[in-house]
């Protein structure tokens, strides 16, 4: 399979992307949420959806992997206070919101040329891909949102223990294996107790991602994001396109509920639950999901 990369502008920023497939076929863009790289988006799901005759790009968003960083920036207010605001629905001060970094899609989309794309969005990605099909109406044929959530007021909230796996870990200047160690751990918490990974594809994972681009700094920033955009319920009114919102049964990092807050509140959209499924997606789970977002491709060819 041929990957093409590089750097794309938004802006003042760089946003790095891999661009896989045929040029010439339908384009999908691949968003991924808090802190993750664009290697979340493992390659050999990218090529069954290339494989489907598919154009697949996925990107490391701002303030991870290679794309640009804001270093040295930081947000007023505790962490803590702002989960609580967003509970309520309020909005909190942050350097950037998710609409910045739906526009930063929005480049990325202008830099390779590409007019329309089906939006799949995981987790942070999912609720940028929702801010972006209807801040970018026209540009987006159908909307995929996995594992994510909409933001509204009074939602369940994160479990306390996936919550703090996910935004505490040991210092930026730990040893090498310390950072790897933790990443197995926390992959651990919020994975998918239905299809449990081995140590050695977690280990060979979290490798991976620290040789790549360690970079736990923008987490706080883009955790930020989240809870300085609200509730995206006035998005969701907004959207028109066809849309699979998908989530597993057993994720507490971002509970069911939210996924079917988002399918709720967009017209006709469809709800896919899987038993078993956590914070992730799960190898043994690729066909089908990948069968889901290809039966709402088809809507829209």
């Amino acid at each position: 399979m041929q990957v093409r990369e590089g750097k794309a502008p938004s802006g003042d920023l760089q946003i790095h992307y891999e661009d896989m497939g045929n040029p010439g076929d339908p384009a999908v863009l691949l968003i991924m949420g808090l802190g993750a790289q664009l290697l979340f988006w493992r390659e050999e799901f990218c090529r069954k959806l290339v494989d489907q005759g598919l154009r697949v790009i996925r990107y490391d968003n701002r303030d991870v992997g290679l794309s640009s960083h804001f270093d040295g920036q930081r947000t007023r207010g505790s962490q803590i206070g702002n989960m609580v605001r967003s509970v309520l629905g309020v909005k909190s001060p942050s350097v950037y919101t998710l609409e910045d970094m739906a526009d930063d899609a929005a480049a990325l989309l202008d830099h390779l040329g590409i007019d329309q794309a089906h939006i799949v969005g995981g987790s942070m990605g999912g609720m940028i891909a929702q801010i972006f099909a209807a801040r970018h109406a026209e540009r987006t044929k159908t909307l995929a949102v996995i594992f994510s959530s909409n933001n509204q007021p009074f939602l369940p909230p994160p479990g306390p223990r996936q919550l703090l796996a996910v935004i505490t870990g040991p210092s930026p200047n730990s040893p090498r294996e310390v950072i790897i160690e933790n990443s197995i751990r926390v992959s651990k918490i919020i994975g998918s107790p239905g299809y449990p990974s081995t140590d050695d594809k977690l280990r060979a994972d979290a490798v991976a991602f620290y040789d790549r681009a360690f970079y736990p700094q923008g987490i706080a920033r883009q955790f930020n994001a989240i809870t300085g955009s609200g509730s995206l319920l006035r998005y969701n009114k907004q959207t028109k396109v066809p849309t699979v919102v998908i989530h597993g049964k057993a994720d507490k990092l971002m509970r069911p509920s939210g996924g079917k807050a988002i399918a709720k509140a967009i017209p006709n959209a469809r709800l896919v639950l899987f038993d078993g499924m956590g914070h992730e997606l799960p190898e043994p789970l690729w066909d089908d999901v990948v069968g889901e977002l290809k039966t709402t491709f088809a809507e829209r060819p």
